[in-house]
């Protein structure tokens, strides 16, 4: 049997269908991963909560792969990018009705892959090299 595409990026367009029809404002809760291009100057604890109404975004697409839009963060635009996997859920900031997800395991699918090229590049296990490393949590830097 194939496999089915994920319930979720329904799920989200229709909270934020359901939002927008009874005049609330739909805040989208966000993981930031590697992938994600969201200003880290506003990210606490690794998330982020965007607003994603209408009147506060620019060309809102949503699809079965990510939430892409515009919009000002402190008065500067900026290009938003959250793929599906970091979406932790989406609500209604007036009364905090939403529906939540279960985050997928993007970070260690990452993790794994970035052993596996260190390995293959340095000759040893993933085991190895993931013992050589020291066990800090990891930080998140700006780059400019």
């Amino acid at each position: 049997m194939a496999q089915l595409i994920s319930t979720k990026p329904y799920m989200l367009r229709a909270m934020h269908e359901w939002c927008v029809d009874n005049n609330l404002t739909p805040h989208l809760v966000v993981a930031v991963n590697s992938r994600t291009r969201v200003p880290m100057g506003y990210v606490k604890d690794g998330e982020i909560v965007l607003n994603i109404n209408y009147g506060a975004t620019k060309d809102l697409h949503m699809d079965n792969e990510s939430v892409v839009f515009s919009a000002r963060f402190g008065g500067v635009s900026q290009n938003i990018y959250v793929p599906m996997d970091a979406v932790r859920g989406i609500f209604a900031r007036e009364n905090g009705q939403g529906m939540f997800f279960e985050l997928e395991d993007v970070a260690s699918e990452e993790a794994q892959d970035s052993d596996e090229e260190l390995a293959s590049s340095a000759g040893d296990s993933p085991e190895d090299s993931s013992k050589n490393r020291n066990n800090k949590k990891p930080t998140l830097t700006i780059v400019k």
